[in-house]
């Protein structure tokens, strides 16, 4: 359970930009070390050179290697240039983020920023890590039956509640009526159940019927472009009206299923991420909304809680205002609000906030579809 004020994107995020100016440790030596997927790296511990362990899930989502990894680096060295991060993402298996926590635990880490693949295996990393007296910080989603000593995300029902909500007015206000179809996320990942249960919070007492629904292992658009398939041959190409899709790989696999089997026009399509390809086609008219997550505070805030932690100091009071439940404790933590983004206010978000530059969305395949929006 979320405690704590609903907040715009916008304004969470100015709020939180001021605290992170001011929450930085003094720190001397400028040395970051970061590594690829293959494991971790680092120099020595000793000289009170802290190690910070940056742990992502995946890559099939864009964020992580294009926003995450890279807003979270540049934040360590500004505020702690002697600080080494240790980078290492696990590709979606829960077996290798074992080993490589492991490895950044036995190469010194001070602390653990975790974003687990598999939410039930991670509490097993926690619980080596704090054996260590290694601190771990759950980020983007939580670990939920664990001692972590931080969490830093958004409101992640509210993210289904968006994208539902969304997909119900549009297919209202297109005097539709029918069956829907979910394509949710991974069944392992806390955040995609609760997208779903958002989204169930709207679509349930909305008059439209959930004809078919997949929960999607990694989140992989291969496989939601086959159960989209499943879905069309279940309820027939007319036999549903929109297409609930819990983030943008899964909306392109969907939409790739239903343009292979000629289904014209398309259907409303949700999505979440905010990743190029996703605004690219939101913008095309081929997909109808994105949910924007503002990645730089989060992935900011998660890099000065490390710094605090790191250093044996406490959690700075006015960065981790909120408290959320994770059935072991009341942990300390960042929670930002998301916004629903569709071709009105592409914009007015993602390009006012320089999450994407007119000249990576506005590639010329999608020149004409800017144009239109305003975006040049």
């Amino acid at each position: 359970m979320v405690h704590g004020q609903h907040r715009s994107t916008r304004a969470a995020a100015l709020g939180l930009a001021l605290v992170l100016a001011f929450a930085g440790t003094s720190c001397s030596k400028d040395e970051t070390t970061t590594t690829g997927s293959g494991g971790t790296s680092g120099g020595g511990g000793g000289g009170g050179a802290k190690k910070i362990a940056l742990l992502l899930p995946e890559t099939k989502t864009a964020r992580y290697e294009t926003q995450d990894k890279p807003l979270f680096e540049a934040k360590v060295k500004s505020q702690c240039p002697d600080c080494q991060v240790l980078y290492s993402n696990a590709d979606q298996d829960a077996a290798k983020q074992q080993n490589q926590a492991d490895a950044a635990i036995t190469n010194g880490a001070n602390v653990l920023v975790l974003d687990p693949v598999d939410a039930a295996s991670a509490v097993a990393i926690v619980t080596k890590a704090k054996q260590q007296k290694v601190p771990v910080i759950s980020y983007d989603r939580l670990i939920n039956n664990a001692d972590i000593d931080a969490y830093i995300s958004f409101d992640n029902e509210q993210v289904g509640k968006l994208q539902g909500q969304a997909l119900v007015d549009k297919l209202k206000k297109d005097n539709k009526s029918g069956k829907i179809v979910m394509i949710n996320g991974s069944p392992t990942d806390n955040n995609a159940g609760l997208f779903k249960k958002g989204a169930h919070s709207v679509i349930d007492s909305s008059g439209f019927d959930v004809g078919a629904e997949f929960d999607t292992p990694d989140w992989s658009p291969d496989k939601a472009q086959s159960e989209m398939d499943q879905a069309i041959t279940q309820l027939g190409k007319d036999g549903f009206v929109g297409v609930y899709a819990a983030n943008d790989g899964t909306a392109g696999g969907a939409i790739s299923a239903m343009k292979g089997q000629a289904i014209s026009p398309l259907p409303p399509v949700t999505g979440q991420d905010a990743e190029i390809a996703g605004i690219q086609r939101v913008l095309a008219g081929e997909q109808y909304m994105t949910v924007y997550k503002a990645v730089k505070p989060e992935a900011e805030g998660a890099a000065v809680m490390a710094i605090a932690l790191a250093n044996g100091q406490p959690l700075p009071s006015d960065l981790a205002k909120d408290k959320v439940n994770n059935k072991t404790k009341d942990v300390p933590s960042v929670i930002l609000t998301p916004v629903a983004v569709t071709k009105d206010n592409v914009k007015t978000t993602v390009i006012a906030d320089g999450f994407w530059t007119p000249a990576q969305i506005c590639t010329d395949a999608y020149k004409s579809a800017c144009q239109s929006a305003g975006i040049s």
